[in-house]
């Protein structure tokens, strides 16, 4: 029985440690991957990744294709994630009860547009000089459809892999959702409203994002359960 005990209490160290190692060294890869391209950008140098990625995004299209590709980016729109975030924020609080969640999903969402409207100033990057297929305004770079999508959907996989228990679902979920994310970031560039750069850019701004909302709300979350609940727990009861 103790022994028992024991393997399941390495198992679950383990467990966490391989968790925490995956997540700060994604983070760590977004920020050397953000930090290189956004040198690229502000030196205007010649991105041939960005001309080869519009030459294949070219060669694949199709009217049917490209009708798909429509239906994908919706999904990284403001008009699709705002009523989905606002569901999700009604669920934590209403249905599941989780007031913490129900914080997450707006300081993850909203941070992420705030930041990438930043960003879209601060590099001040004009889109694809090309006939865009789609109408899209303002600057490049980063891609906001690209960050936004990480970062929200980079927040469901988070939550589908703490709370989803069948390992078939989860697993089925997380790839469903990465595979999302990418097309998302993929359909800007095959119509032709972002560079390449600007997508691989918002997707690293993103994760970054969530990894450091998740983070810092999950430190304040247990700050005030340590210092908050103890007082609430002693505080007298009126006997009247």
């Amino acid at each position: 029985m103790i022994k028992s005990f024991y393997k399941k209490i390495v198992a679950a160290l383990a467990l966490f440690t391989l968790e925490l190692l995956l997540a700060w060294g994604l983070f760590l890869v977004c920020v050397i991957l953000f930090l290189y391209i956004s040198k690229q950008v502000v030196e205007g140098g010649n991105l041939n990744f960005d001309t080869a990625a519009f030459n294949f995004a070219s060669s694949i299209t199709t009217a049917g294709f490209t009708s798909f590709i429509e239906f994908i980016t919706f999904f990284g729109s403001r008009q699709f994630l705002t009523p989905a975030a606002l569901l999700l924020i009604a669920y934590f609080l209403f249905v599941r009860k989780h007031h913490w969640y129900s914080l997450k999903v707006p300081v993850v969402a909203l941070g992420s547009i705030t930041l990438n409207v930043v960003l879209k100033y601060l590099f001040d990057r004009p889109r694809p000089a090309m006939p865009h297929l789609v109408e899209a305004s303002g600057l490049s770079f980063p891609s906001g459809h690209s960050m936004v999508a990480a970062s929200f959907y980079g927040l469901l996989i988070y939550l589908a892999w703490k709370h989803v228990e069948p390992p078939v679902w989860r697993y089925s979920l997380v790839a469903i959702l990465t595979f999302l994310i990418f097309m998302i970031g993929f359909s800007r560039i095959y119509l032709h409203v972002h560079y390449a750069t600007d997508v691989m850019a918002g997707f690293a701004a993103g994760f970054m994002w969530v990894i450091i909302g998740l983070w810092t709300l999950r430190k304040i979350e247990r700050f005030s359960r340590k210092e908050i609940d103890p007082v609430v727990e002693e505080e007298p009861v009126d006997a009247r």
